[in-house]
């Protein structure tokens, strides 16, 4: 194995691949990346046996010679980082060390076989579609920060996508609080929904690799794995095997009360109130009456945050508690200059969504204060 790169061509697929590399693992072999040379063609793998990203980049003269290694992932990050920009990198095997060199500087990096490398096997796949890396991305933004974090209900630890004829869906709860959102998907031809839970680290990488570009990526939905191709990349991530909670049942039906306010305003006013909020619980008061809200946020320490902001309501005088973080969250995943609150009563959940059709909604509980 011999060729020649850019620190500055390899450095962006070696951070997409290192990203997925743990640094405490089981397998030797798991803290290393996969270089494949292949013609005009560097490839790099790294995996955690969940996710695994697949990283390409072409070279601009063909390999002197072809052959295919693992090298730990983070040293290789690291020299790549610290070399200086536009500097040539020679890479060549030389037995069980592989030797970089790059101008005065050289390095031997230690060597594991790649027969030992794990591969994703290929899946049959259920569905098979392409769609742009910015759609994905948006589903993903804004529906993502609704996942669960280690909860023991595993199947909530991740984000549902729900292949719908001609439209995809994302949609992720952590029993609190519940986001979806909704985007064209001209290729989908499915006759019946199908589902798929992708686990949190899964999504999490997936957003990383994803740019905001009309750039085609095709998904490729098996039964137990999902992967997404675009040209410098290939991500494949393991499903949870689980059954998603039915979460058409916990969107509100009909809310009663509507709240029409200023997005941006809001957003500041519950940034504020959120300073003096109780640090473990995060609750804030909405208290409504005719064009007017009140947020009141206190802590144990007997501090008091109020704020008044003018709205559009015309429903009875209303109380309900929230926990503030919610609240932000889906403040900031909405982009329309103002957004639509449907509330019910005091033990009601909220449905918070733009005023005008949209491609999101959101629903948070209520909490008792």
């Amino acid at each position: 194995m011999k060729f020649s790169v850019s620190r500055d061509a390899l450095l962006k697929p070696l951070q997409l691949v290192a990203g997925v590399v743990e640094k405490r693992q089981t397998l030797p072999v798991l803290a290393n990346v996969l270089l494949q040379l292949q013609g005009q063609e560097l490839s790099l793998t790294g995996t955690d046996l969940e996710v695994e990203i697949v990283g390409r980049l072409p070279l601009d003269e063909p390999a002197e010679m072809e052959g295919e290694v693992t090298v730990p992932a983070r040293k290789l990050l690291d020299i790549c980082r610290s070399l200086p920009d536009g500097a040539e990198l020679k890479f060549e095997r030389d037995g069980e060390r592989l030797v970089l060199r790059s101008g005065r500087s050289r390095f031997q990096l230690s060597t594991l076989p790649a027969s030992d490398f794990p591969n994703q096997d290929e899946t049959s796949a259920q569905s098979r579609f392409s769609i742009s890396q910015r759609e994905i991305r948006r589903l993903i933004e804004a529906t993502s920060f609704a996942m669960a974090q280690q909860d023991v209900r595993y199947y909530l630890n991740g984000l549902l996508l729900e292949c719908r004829p001609q439209q995809l869906r994302a949609v992720a709860t952590d029993g609190h609080r519940l986001a979806l959102c909704d985007r064209d998907a001209p290729g989908l031809n499915v006759e019946a929904p199908i589902q798929a839970i992708v686990p949190r680290k899964g999504v999490l990488e997936l957003a990383r690799l994803l740019e905001d570009t009309d750039a085609s990526a095709e998904v490729v939905l098996g039964n137990n794995h999902i992967r997404v191709h675009s040209g410098p990349f290939t991500f494949t991530s393991k499903l949870v095997d689980g059954k998603f909670p039915d979460y058409e049942r916990v969107l509100p039906r009909s809310t009663g009360n509507e709240v029409f306010a200023d997005r941006m305003a809001l957003r500041q006013a519950f940034q504020r109130a959120a300073i003096l909020s109780n640090e473990k619980y995060r609750g804030v008061r909405l208290q409504l009456s005719d064009g007017l809200l009140q947020i009141v946020a206190n802590n144990p320490e007997q501090e008091e945050a109020e704020e008044q902001l003018m709205v559009d309501y015309h429903g009875s005088p209303l109380e309900i508690g929230f926990n503030v973080g919610y609240l932000l969250d889906v403040t900031g995943a909405i982009h329309s200059e103002q957004i639509r609150i449907g509330l019910g009563d005091a033990n009601s959940s909220a449905l918070l969504q733009q005023p005008e059709e949209g491609d999101s909604l959101y629903v948070i509980m209520p909490m008792r204060l």
